[in-house]
């Protein structure tokens, strides 16, 4: 949430039922849920495939980078 406001927000969009919503934890696990995660092996990095724009947004409000998970 405070990632959220400092963006000057305080709802998501889609994060209820395709609804904006004020972020839960409940929601959030629920948006991240479907996430895969495809481990890195030897050189190869671990990969998100095809996230949802969802699971983006969440993933930037965490400050984590789909493409940089090492």
């Amino acid at each position: 949430r405070h990632a959220l406001a400092a963006r000057g927000q305080a709802k998501m969009d889609g994060l209820y039922a395709g609804r904006p919503a004020v972020p839960t934890g409940k929601l959030i696990l629920d948006a991240l849920a479907g996430i895969r995660l495809i481990p890195g092996t030897g050189q190869s990095p671990p990969i998100i495939p095809h996230p949802t724009d969802l699971q983006l947004d969440l993933l930037d409000l965490l400050d984590i980078d789909p493409r940089d998970l090492r």
